[in-house]
């Protein structure tokens, strides 16, 4: 399980304005995180933009949690975002992810799958569907 959570900032905003913000919910910088003492995940801002492998365009979606809202990935791009690591870097925790995610959501499969061509890696996402299959059907 991850222990991070992380936001793609515009380009517009600075470092310092971050500092600040994150200070007034009583997180710190560390290195090229934020952590929190009473908190167990600490935050990142990577540098955008935001891609999956090599897709530069990902389609985020509005969440609402009560009157707050963000942008956030969508099921299918936050499967996809996991199959990236798994077709890259061979992370199978990843691999479990993304069953996960595509167990109990609506993803889009045909995006999945033609995406998942264009990386190369047809032989893996079959791997991930018999997983997924035996995920939901067990």
């Amino acid at each position: 399980m991850s222990r991070d959570v992380d936001y793609i900032l515009p380009a517009e905003i600075r470092v310092t304005a971050v500092d600040e913000a994150m200070l007034t919910i009583g997180f710190h910088r560390e290195g090229d995180r934020y952590v929190h003492a009473k908190c167990r995940f600490f935050v990142e801002f990577p540098a955008g933009p935001l891609a999956i492998g090599n897709d530069a365009a990902p389609r985020p979606v509005l969440v609402r949690r009560g009157r707050n809202k963000a942008l956030a990935l969508s099921a299918t791009d936050a499967c996809r975002d996991r199959l990236a690591a798994f077709y890259r870097w061979g992370d199978r925790q990843a691999l479990q992810v993304a069953v996960a995610i595509a167990k109990v959501n609506r993803i889009g499969i045909q995006r999945v799958r033609m995406w998942s061509v264009g990386e190369g890696a047809e032989d893996k996402f079959e791997e991930f569907l018999r997983a997924v299959r035996e995920a939901r059907h067990p």
